[in-house]
């Protein structure tokens, strides 16, 4: 069997950790399995690096911030592989350039292109164990790319698509997917199971448990993952196409508080306008999520959305250098906002759930500034102040729908 672990910055922050994760997997090596591990960088070890790049550089070019924090990884695996030969048992740790990870030009949010498992398979028949970067890449010009925060998650599930692994275990601090973070919402409860797409939705919409693009990519290559703690021997949550339980109306609750929304004002009431917008973003690689449109007056319209936080400067940036092309007179930004979302398959076929959730918001007088909706999903934009009273207030209102 080969099985491909992934271990968050958290598992491995000091040597103890270190250790701890080596004989997790030792022991499924010496059980007879090929072993492949994946691993962040070590505690904090990412933010203290754009911490000390911004120290240097008030807004550092991306191509050099990659080749900074892709640091962090070669020192988990490097430590990683010592701990293992230290205990008698064959590794090698390989970094993105050494395994070819090929991916999108972009740096700080690159796209897995393909992966060349040629040297990985060669080590896994010397019977190594292999341990690989998470989070990077390798551009055409053989530049090191990121993959955005999270992204080991994806390095993990792109390496068990590659090389068709019988499983695929992300380990992390919590014991599995609870229906909503269970550091803010005390009476959070763990799943013992979930679809790719409510996962996907809850992923992107600011669960921290999983990338969101490493369950995209489970979901096209069918790898079905474990979510489950370093930390203890819980037996986590599986992630996989379908779920064996009787549909639940709600999953979970999200926050995401990396979110800004910007306003253009005053744009032509004209066909054409918002695509115009939207286009110019996407040519720009932003990512554009909730939108609202005011009726038009006076041959003019506003047009609101949210894009991340991370990409609000560039997005301003890129709308301001053609704002007399999209004849926007005015624009406007807040970061002070948050998304909240509920996420349920069951909601296809119950009606009233945008009701509920609109009620337990007003009863904790907590003001909705947008609204978007899916199949699957409810979000609406709060003040980032009434994040946590908004997380804790929806996830009571639907107490009885995720038991």
């Amino acid at each position: 069997m080969l099985i491909v672990k992934k271990f968050g910055g958290s598992s491995v922050a000091n040597k103890t950790r270190i250790f701890r994760v080596a004989e997790r997997c030792i022991e499924d090596y010496r059980a007879g399995h090929d072993v492949v591990v994946v691993l962040s960088a070590m505690g904090d070890t990412t933010d203290d690096l754009i911490a000390m790049a911004h120290s240097i550089h008030a807004n550092p070019k991306k191509r050099e911030l990659d080749m900074l924090l892709t640091t962090g990884e070669q020192v988990s695996v490097s430590l990683m592989a010592m701990a293992m030969q230290s205990l008698d048992v064959p590794a090698v740790s390989l970094n993105a350039f050494q395994v070819q990870m090929h991916s999108t030009e972009r740096y700080g949010n690159a796209r897995f292109k393909r992966i060349d498992t040629d040297r990985i398979t060669h080590e896994l028949d010397s019977r190594k164990i292999v341990i690989v970067t998470g989070f990077q890449g390798v551009n055409k010009y053989d530049d090191l790319t990121t993959l955005g925060r999270g992204g080991s998650d994806t390095t993990a599930v792109a390496l068990a698509a590659a090389l068709h692994a019988d499983r695929c275990e992300i380990f992390t601090d919590v014991d599995g997917v609870y229906t909503a973070d269970p550091r803010i919402v005390k009476n959070a409860m763990k799943l013992d199971e979930v679809t790719y797409d409510e996962m996907l939705e809850l992923a992107s919409l600011g669960a921290k448990v999983l990338h969101n693009r490493s369950v995209e990519m489970a979901k096209k290559y069918g790898v079905e993952l474990v979510v489950r703690s370093s930390l203890n021997r819980s037996e986590g949550t599986v992630i996989k196409e379908k779920v064996k339980m009787e549909k639940m109306l709600i999953t979970g609750v999200a926050a995401d508080t990396n979110t800004a929304r910007i306003s253009v004002i005053g744009v032509d009431d004209q066909p054409g306008t918002a695509f115009r917008i939207f286009n110019t973003l996407a040519k720009n690689n932003i990512n554009v999520d909730i939108i609202l449109q005011s009726v038009g007056r006076d041959g003019t319209k506003d047009i609101s959305f949210t894009v991340s936080e991370d990409d609000l400067d560039d997005a301003i940036h890129i709308l301001e250098d053609h704002k007399e092309a999209l004849t926007i007179k005015e624009i406007t930004s807040n970061r002070d906002v948050a998304k909240i979302s509920v996420v349920g398959a069951g909601m296809m076929s119950n009606p009233g759930v945008a009701a509920k959730m609109f009620e337990t918001l007003y009863n904790a007088r907590i003001n909705i500034n947008m609204i978007a909706t899916s199949e699957i999903r409810i979000t609406v934009l709060v003040d980032k102040k009434d994040v946590e009273k908004a997380l804790n207030a929806v996830h009571d209102g639907f107490a009885g729908q995720l038991e």
